[in-house]
């Protein structure tokens, strides 16, 4: 079948094939002039050579020698049809290796949109099974803490019976929200309530950490519907949001239920309440659509036509203490149908004046009671893998049944309505065999579905888990790279200590090897997230990574805005971020220039530029610090977006293999090179604090640039040659 024809095909075209032509190698060819403009202007000519979308052509389109047969034709993007004289000019050009592509490509915002759609519409190969989903390792992860992210719509924010069941469990009588801008250390005015008050721990509520467990600010998902074109402007492609189920805390991993999203997330929360209750959890086909719920999938389908994929975090180690199922259990006792979904020591005899009710919770958390597996194994000094399924085989029916609700609301039998994955919470305290099932779950619903496991630590605080046993085909497709992260921060903050940069390619050779090349490219590569401090704020204390990383623990720990030098820092770790293999993330709000210390400073609520915040200048231990404006960082939210674009733009930043030529302990300079075929771009960093020169070996006769725009790049023959201040990075793409 020609090829043409092929692509007529994969687009949808109504009618026959353009015809083919022959093409001399001396071929050049003007773009179609018979084609309408779209939308003012004169849209420059998409390039299209052996099967893929190379980009646009300002001018003259010069095909190179090795073009066998090109065709002219006009795209109409509303139609999805080539060839009647609307739309974008589009060449079809056949070549024997492909066509490199030229420096001035992607520049149109209307070529961009037709290549993305083109790209998402034409037919893809399935992924083997045992390999990540094709897309993963070209993602640009953004994690979303809903609470925290945007508050579209107030008539929603949680009451105070909405938050009943969560940590503490009390609830003062005077509770409100807390306004968005209010500085992130002044107390609320119901703090004082809190003075005698215990939580369930028996602990007095008196430090600033477990009062704000109890702050709600009203963020839900018309935020995220009103800030999607702020994403789409970032230009991430992929959002894990996390836990959206309904729960009465503020990060939801205490679920009330695992079916729903959470009744404050949506527009009708009463209303939410009653269907649920007339829902009998154990059935399915009881189950309806809520506000909330009908809300997700609108926010799915909003970002599926902006190009975006959507995993949603789930924990299935644990429910709350709100659960339905667990409610049944506390009231039942061992008559209750649900005993056996959880780790039970002994049930309460009611002969006797004595409650004998004893339970394992996660790490002892009383309100996040466990769910049983058919091995018990105990982490509390050491997080292992092990083998094992669930206890009850209906617990396990109902996680599935809650898995296939998200990934295919409709139930039609096509999951390009749900989410495209999950982030797996505390995934190596859930045994093998169930993973395992998951797996075959869920790639039966999509098979181009994604699984990301919370695969930490295996000791705190000093000892990671190995991700390898759980990425071998049959559990997860990627793990957070915690340890990616651990040795960047190490090697650019210098903390706990210098590190050198043959010692930093050592470690990021180790970790590369430890597992699947196809996982390693798939990774999430995290700098920071809801359980971590924020990217500023980690570099900013060169402690030790995750130790003692608030001032609660640690009375020195920097509470306030980074200055000017870590800002640097920040850069070079991001510029490795965006170059290195795996996909990178972004934790909402660090691209805004946002800090704080571990959760829940980790939490504020963004600082969204329209808004007007109270200066930050409170202390959680009343102790003295610099006063700090808090505005949105436009400076930074550029250099994101950069690299971002840079990624995107760039196959071999994505898919390119390593090629370490700079490794230099004296100067502090370390320079890398990620090639795919003719295709190439080189990172380069400068560690020290003075000026250094770089030579880089550079093959052909193209001129380079250093697309950061710091350095000048002077080509002396087969090298390039330039100059980066101290504490610099560059990333050099041929012209």
């Amino acid at each position: 079948m020609p090829w043409t024809l092929l692509l007529a095909l994969a687009i949808g075209v109504v009618g026959p094939a353009p015809k083919l032509n022959a093409a001399t190698p001396e071929s050049r060819l003007d773009p179609p002039s018979k084609c309408s403009r779209v939308e003012g202007g004169s849209p420059p000519a998409v390039v299209v050579v052996d099967d893929r979308v190379l980009g646009e052509s300002s001018g003259d389109l010069e095909m190179p020698a090795d073009v066998k047969s090109i065709d002219t034709s006009c795209f109409d993007p509303a139609t999805g049809q080539l060839g009647d004289g609307i739309g974008h000019p589009v060449v079809l050009a056949l070549t024997e290796e492909g066509w490199r592509r030229s420096a001035d490509e992607m520049r149109s915002r209307q070529t961009r949109a037709l290549v993305e759609w083109f790209e998402a519409s034409r037919p893809r190969p399935e992924s083997a099974f045992e390999d990540p989903p094709e897309w993963a390792q070209d993602a640009v992860w953004y994690q979303i803490f809903p609470e925290r992210f945007h508050n579209g719509d107030p008539t929603n924010d949680p009451t105070a019976e909405d938050i009943v069941g969560g940590y503490p469990d009390v609830v003062p009588d005077g509770w409100s929200t807390t306004p968005w801008t209010q500085d992130w250390y002044r107390h609320d005015p119901w703090f004082g309530e809190l003075e005698t008050m215990r939580d369930n721990y028996g602990n007095l509520m008196t430090s600033f950490d477990a009062r704000t467990q109890l702050r709600r600010y009203g963020g839900d998902l018309q935020g995220v519907l009103d800030k999607l074109d702020y994403l789409a402007d970032l230009g991430v492609t992929a959002i894990y949001f996390n836990p959206l189920n309904d729960s009465p805390s503020l990060h939801k991993y205490d679920a009330r239920n695992w079916r729903h999203i959470d009744r404050n997330f949506g527009p009708t929360p009463q209303r939410d309440l009653e269907i649920m209750a007339s829902e009998d959890p154990t059935d399915p086909a009881t189950w309806r659509m809520t506000g909330a719920d009908s809300l997700f999938v609108e926010v799915i389908a909003a970002m599926h036509e902006r190009g975006m994929r959507v995993i949603l975090d789930f924990s299935w180690n644990h429910t709350g203490q709100t659960f339905w199922a667990w409610k049944d259990v506390l009231e039942n006792q061992a008559d209750s149908e649900f005993a056996d979904w959880y780790w039970v020591q002994s049930f309460d005899d009611p002969a006797t004046g004595e409650d004998e009710f004893a339970y394992r919770g996660w790490f002892g958390v009383k309100t996040l009671p466990e769910i049983r597996e058919t091995t018990y194994v105990d982490h509390a000094e050491r997080i292992e893998p092990f083998e094992g399924e669930f206890y009850s085989q209906e617990a396990e029916d109902h996680v599935l049944a809650v898995t296939r609700r998200w990934m295919d609301p409709d139930g039609d039998g096509d999951p390009s309505d749900g989410v495209d994955g999950f982030r797996l919470d505390v995934a190596a305290e859930v045994p093998f065999g169930f993973w395992r099932t998951y797996r075959n779950f869920v790639r039966s619903i999509n098979p181009e579905a994604y699984l990301l496991g919370e695969i930490w630590w295996e000791r705190f605080p000093n000892e990671l888990l190995d991700p390898e046993p759980f990425l071998r085909g049959d559990v997860f497709d990627a793990v957070m790279n915690y340890r990616w992260y651990r040795a960047a921060r190490h090697f650019f903050a210098a903390a706990p200590d210098p590190m050198a940069p043959s010692e930093f390619v050592r470690q990021l050779e180790e970790l590369r090897a430890s597992v699947r090349p196809v996982n390693d490219a798939a990774m999430m590569n995290v700098t920071a997230s809801h359980d971590t401090p924020r990217l500023a704020t980690s570099l900013f204390n060169p402690t030790g990574y995750k130790l003692d990383a608030k001032a609660e623990q640690n009375p020195e720990y920097r509470i306030h805005r980074p200055d000017a030098a870590i800002r640097a820092t920040q850069r070079l770790l991001l510029t490795h971020q965006f170059t290195w293999v795996g996909a990178p993330q972004i934790w909402a709000g660090d691209e805004m220039g946002m800090w704080g210390t571990d959760d829940p400073h980790t939490r504020k609520p963004l600082i969204w530029p329209e808004l007007d915040f109270e200066d930050e200048a409170g202390h959680p231990l009343g102790l003295e610090r610099p006063r700090d404006p808090v505005r949105f960082d436009a400076e930074l939210f550029a250099f994101y977006q950069r690299l971002i674009a840079l990624r995107n733009d760039n196959p071999a930043l994505r898919r390119g293999e390593v090629d370490v030529f700079l490794v230099d302990d004296e100067a502090g300079r370390l320079g890398y090179r990620r090639v795919q075929g003719p295709e190439s771009a080189v990172a380069l960093f400068n560690l020290s604090a003075s000026a250094q020169e770089f030579v880089v070996p550079a093959a052909g006769d193209d001129a380079w640039e250093d697309a950061l725009g710091g350095a000048e790049v002077v080509r002396e023959g087969s090298r390039l040659r330039l100059t980066l201040p101290g504490r610099a990075s560059a990333v050099l793409l041929p012209r």
